[in-house]
């Protein structure tokens, strides 16, 4: 679709949609409002009933607008919240291999360490170009087996190497959910109804009958700025993993530094 976007800055984004609605909004005007003014005859109940109009469609579409924007939001945090849920199911299972025998601990601990630096360093650049790194699996499929291939000797161990099993069972469960929020974003029926919507919100604008022409477009332009700032908040969201206001690996950040990096030192 339109990812391309996603390699303009925010502030480039904001610019784009503002130049394009307001530009719009104030062409269409131009070039119509002789011919509405002709059509529709200018007269009191004209206002009246184009402002009746609009309010009910206006309430119609905000809310609409409003309600898509919320889940928009949401669905950013919940993705957020999900990679922070991530980093801390790791650092867990790092801490847990740290009780094993040595030799066995240095060789996982040196696994994750690896891969809390693959996915830091390759996978979020592959990630906000809306893909996955394959890379990822490696890692923790080398871990896996060498946790597989520890030999218990005694039912502290034993219990200790069930606990990490399961650990590493319910870090993967949280890895599968961010892979899967990678691709994530509004439908393109929804994103139809959300720039038809403004289409509309703007002709409705043209109708009006304004005997001063800068009045007219100080006022559509103000709306249609408004409606280009909603769209480029929606926008920004909608893939949680793209563009600059997107979330970060500074919570695998955090345990790399904090955690892991301390623990080598150690």
């Amino acid at each position: 679709m339109f990812y391309w976007i996603y390699d303009l800055s925010n502030w480039s984004l904001a610019l784009l949609c503002t130049v394009v609605f307001v530009g719009f909004t104030w062409t269409g005007l131009l070039a119509t409002r002789s011919t509405v003014r002709k059509w529709m005859r200018p007269q009191p109940e004209t206002n009246d009933l184009v402002s009746y109009f609009m309010s009910a469609y206006g309430v119609f579409y905000g809310l609409t607008l409003g309600l898509i924007a919320v889940g928009t939001y949401q669905n950013y945090t919940d993705v957020d919240s999900t990679i922070n849920k991530e980093a801390a199911a790791l650092g867990v299972l790092y801490r847990d291999v740290s009780f094993l025998p040595q030799g066995t601990r240095e060789e996982l601990q040196d696994i994750l360490r690896d891969y809390c630096r693959h996915v830091i360093d390759k996978s979020w650049p592959v990630q906000r170009e809306g893909k996955l790194d394959p890379g990822e699996i490696t890692w923790l499929n080398a871990f896996q087996k060498k946790l597989g291939d520890f030999e218990p000797k005694t039912r502290g161990q034993e219990a200790l190497l069930a606990d990490t099993f399961r650990q590493f069972d319910d870090y993967d469960d949280i890895r599968q959910i961010r892979l899967s929020d990678v691709t994530t974003g509004l439908p393109a029926p929804l994103w139809w109804v959300v720039i038809v919507g403004a289409l509309v919100n703007i002709v409705l604008t043209w109708l009006f009958s304004v005997d001063q022409l800068r009045v007219h477009l100080l006022l559509t332009g103000l709306l249609s700025l408004l409606v280009a700032l909603l769209i480029f908040l929606i926008a920004a969201m909608d893939n949680p993993f793209r563009g600059q206001f997107s979330v970060s690996p500074d919570a695998f950040v955090i345990i790399r530094d904090t955690l892991m990096i301390l623990t080598t030192r150690s």
